[in-house]
């Protein structure tokens, strides 16, 4: 009875040492795919707030409809150009009421507002000189009254985009080598409560590659299962993402996906397989005396 019970203990206390370890590498390889996703989709996020930026032409009421439609050809032909909103001065102040809650125009008895054009640009071309040189060859037009877009905004894109992508792979460096010392150190102390036992088989005349063996299989197995795990919570939080923001198009980039995928599989059978042969030739190296 003593005897079930010390070996009910010892595979409670295996057990727990192996789940440790998934749960450990789980979580280092859920955050590192996470943060290698994040800074491929670096540029696709910044593109995206740039396609938000809009440039608003407001037209004189003399303007002509022959002279607005002409201006919206002119401003779609234009290889910049996204898309392109003409809202009349009617819609503007319907608009307006819906969102200060009540009817100003009964209030001031006439319409100040005008008719505008609302420009969205390709990323590509959102930019402190391509959009200042834009608004100049529009604001030509006599019947434009003003052109104004966010300039503060664009020039603070310009500027932070780049930076924030270097600082990001540096961060992504640094976490890939906290990530490989987390995994190891967890690997190590999977094999050092095993010891005893690798001595002993040693001393009994196992070969190192016999002992090696099942540790190294072992841990792939636990690697594999933790890459598995890490994959599918990414995929998980990648959806949840996708519904929320279905413009980003996460679920689209199939090559992206795919890479970090893989690196997120390899590092977890790579790093597993590695620390578990260099832990047990650790201690197979060492004296017996050592061991204690």
């Amino acid at each position: 009875m003593a005897k079930g019970f010390q070996d009910n203990f010892q595979k409670r206390r295996v057990l727990n040492g192996y789940f440790s370890v998934v749960v450990s590498i789980t979580l280092v390889l859920f955050f590192l795919g996470i943060l290698g996703l994040f800074l491929l989709n670096t540029q696709n996020v910044a593109s995206h707030f740039k396609e938000q930026i809009v440039m608003t032409v407001y037209l004189k009421d003399s303007a002509k409809d022959i002279e607005i439609t002409q201006l919206q050809k002119k401003i779609q032909l234009d290889p910049a150009t996204k898309k392109v909103n003409y809202t009349t001065k009617e819609e503007a102040a319907e608009q307006y009421s819906k969102e200060i809650g009540e009817d100003f125009l009964e209030f001031l008895g006439y319409n100040p507002l005008l008719n505008s054009v609302d420009i969205y640009f390709n990323a590509a071309f959102v930019n402190t000189l391509s959009l200042t040189q834009t608004k100049r060859e529009i604001e030509q037009a006599g019947f434009v009254d003003e052109v104004v877009y966010d300039q503060p905004l664009v020039s603070l894109l310009d500027e932070n985009i780049q930076r924030i992508s270097f600082i990001l792979l540096l961060i992504s460096i640094l976490f890939v080598i906290i990530a490989l010392l987390l995994i190891n150190s967890s690997i190590r102390l999977s094999i050092y409560s095993k010891r005893f036992i690798i001595k002993t088989m040693q001393l009994v005349g196992a070969t190192k590659s016999f002992i090696r063996r099942p540790f190294i299989l072992t841990h792939l197995k636990l690697g594999i299962m933790s890459s598995l795990l890490a994959l599918g919570a990414m995929s998980i939080l990648l959806w949840e993402v996708d519904q929320r923001f279905p413009e980003l198009k996460l679920l689209e980039q199939t090559h992206s996906l795919i890479l970090i995928f893989g690196v997120v599989l390899g590092l977890g059978v790579g790093i597993t397989g590695l620390s578990t042969f260099f832990a047990t030739q650790r201690y197979l190296n060492l004296k017996s005396d050592a061991v204690y």
